[in-house]
């Protein structure tokens, strides 16, 4: 009982109406005055702590104060995260792509065929690829029939210098018919030459093999590499588009790239071509006609 009694009479001392007047302190007079009670004060106060609150909150949420909170980074420090972390998976990338490609060289020693998850990709999902069945358009035919018109006879044989007779004596496809801006020189690292031709024309592989390696690089941008039998290895740089992957068969004279720009290393839509035989670069204009 005593507790009921007590718990009325504070309800009634929060609810008990209280006037609070300014007055004149010369004249006594009533400035101005206002009835209010002691729950009123209380919600009055509460409700402005909680707006102040949200205000404070949104305030430091949406402008640049947040900055000045200690241990919050700054605009620059934010940057240089993404950065990193853009870097890091970069680096991840070209790791595992270096990875894929000794692996690539490593079954080519070994006389094997490079395998890779993209290979096997179709038959992992499930799918019968064996009753699948293509149609070619009629101006995919067009295309194919212009293509093998052009490059029908489109074989260089040189026999004006007999340095390494497997060489001489092996029919090379052009890879690029154009213009030749940067020989072959050695003693700059420049281990083959730059062909200049339209973008976007298409590059062909020299001679049959195996992709060992397909994929980009900073400095030379989407790089393919073909093995070769008679220890031969073609590279062809700064295309825009590949058209071939690791581990895949390749027939002489075969569409394997586009010409392009990519990579660090360039000026302009050209294709960087390399002729490596037994480990060691030979000038390609000794063999190859590209005009």
């Amino acid at each position: 009982m005593d507790n009921s009694k007590e718990k009325k009479n504070f309800i009634q001392k929060l609810r008990n109406k209280y006037r609070l007047a300014i007055f004149n302190e010369q004249t006594y007079e009533e400035v101005w005055a206002m009835r209010l009670s002691r729950l009123n004060v209380f919600t009055v106060v509460g409700a402005s702590a909680v707006v102040l609150v949200v205000l404070v909150s949104l305030l430091i949420a949406y402008t640049g104060l947040r900055e000045y909170i200690p241990g919050f980074p700054d605009g620059n420090e934010r940057i240089m995260m993404v950065r990193n972390v853009n870097r890091v998976d970069s680096l991840i990338q070209e790791i595992k792509k270096r990875d894929e490609f000794f692996e690539s060289i490593k079954a080519v020693v070994q006389g094997e065929v490079p395998a890779y998850e993209d290979m096997d990709s179709d038959n992992k999902s499930g799918k019968n690829v064996e009753h699948v069945s293509f149609e070619s358009s009629k101006e995919d035919q067009e295309f194919r029939e212009k293509v093998e018109k052009e490059e029908k006879y489109n074989l260089s044989v040189l026999d004006v210098k007999d340095r390494i007779p497997e060489l001489n004596q092996a029919y090379f496809y052009t890879p690029l018919k154009g213009y030749v801006v940067k020989k072959f020189v050695e003693g700059e690292n420049h281990f083959g030459v730059d062909i200049v031709s339209k973008p976007g024309e298409t590059v062909l592989s020299i001679l049959n093999g195996t992709v060992i390696f397909s994929g980009w690089t900073v400095e030379t941008g989407y790089v393919l590499m073909i093995q070769h039998g008679n220890d031969i290895i073609s590279v062809y740089k700064h295309n825009s588009k590949l058209l071939k992957k690791s581990g895949e068969r390749i027939e002489a004279g075969e569409a394997i790239a586009n010409v392009g720009n990519s990579g660090e290393l360039t000026t302009g839509p050209h294709l960087h071509f390399e002729l490596w035989y037994q480990g060691q670069a030979v000038d390609p204009e000794e063999y190859i006609l590209f005009e």
